[in-house]
């Protein structure tokens, strides 16, 4: 018979708590009181969050490299930099998962990490969870890619091009001289052109619709990880480098996985320029 555990209590009193936590907060209802915290000043702050989402990584990248490299305090202060904006519903997602530290420590199953080392983890939950918002609007981007013009579109300066010329087209025949009908027939042969500026304006407008997307997309993500024990295991995580009284893992998967898209837009446009 296998050794039995001498004291398997804390763990699953500390496992119950988090998974109460989990349901109350990223629940179909708990996820929607949630996201009620972004209908004000979130909405503005949102398209400068996923415009300094390429300096995180960045700033997270070259913080691994000089810990690598053995620059360790420099490491360590420029992991802990804070890039994005502190938003409504960050803040409150920090006050519920702190609030989860206290009554775990009250319980004498927390992990009892230093006050700044316990922030900083927090701190980063909250970010790689927006991190998993940009990935769902990643998905529906590529989806709607699919879609209306059946080709992958990775990332919003993909779509921008299609979209653009979508528009084009559609105003065109709509003043065409002859009437609508003569306007799909002419411009089914002789297409309508583009000027930069067109495609640039449309790729801000979409950025910037992407990013309203990003702040709700939670209320489909959250549920989806709730479901699948994703929240949970996180959570799990981070207590588990608590306990060691360890801050932030690093680069979270999820950051490098919710800049894909761009990246991959940006490999895209230099093989068409060098093709």
């Amino acid at each position: 018979m296998p050794p039995v555990p001498a004291d398997p209590g804390p763990m699953t009193r500390r496992e119950a708590e988090v998974r109460r936590f989990v349901r109350h907060r990223f629940g179909l209802r708990g996820t929607l009181r949630l996201h009620c915290a972004a209908l004000g000043w979130d909405l503005l702050r949102a398209p400068v969050n996923v415009a300094l989402s390429p300096v995180f990584l960045i700033l997270k990248l070259v913080a691994a490299l000089l810990g690598w490299c053995g620059a360790r305090r420099a490491a360590a202060w420029l992991g802990s930099r804070r890039i994005f904006l502190p938003s409504d519903v960050a803040r409150q997602l920090e006050a519920d998962l702190t609030a989860l530290v206290e009554r775990l420590d009250a319980q004498g199953v927390g992990p009892g990490a230093p006050p700044d080392v316990t922030r900083a983890a927090i701190a980063a939950q909250a970010e790689t969870r927006n991190a998993v918002s940009e990935i769902t609007t990643s998905a529906l981007v590529l989806l709607g890619g699919f879609l209306l013009f059946h080709r992958a579109t990775l990332g919003v300066m993909s779509l921008a091009g299609p979209v653009a010329q979508l528009r084009a087209q559609s105003q065109a025949i709509a003043d065409f001289a002859l009437g609508s009908w003569a306007g799909r027939l002419w411009y089914g042969f002789f297409p309508t052109s583009l000027s930069p500026w067109e495609v640039l304006l449309t790729g801000v407008v979409l950025a910037v619709a992407a990013s309203l997307v990003t702040t709700f997309a939670g209320l489909i993500a959250d549920p989806v990880q709730l479901w699948t024990g994703v929240h949970r295991r996180r959570l799990m995580r981070m207590l588990a480098r608590l306990d060691r009284q360890q801050g932030p893992a690093g680069i979270e998967r999820e950051h490098v996985l919710a800049r894909l898209g761009d990246l991959g837009d940006i490999a895209s446009s230099i093989w068409r320029g060098l093709r």
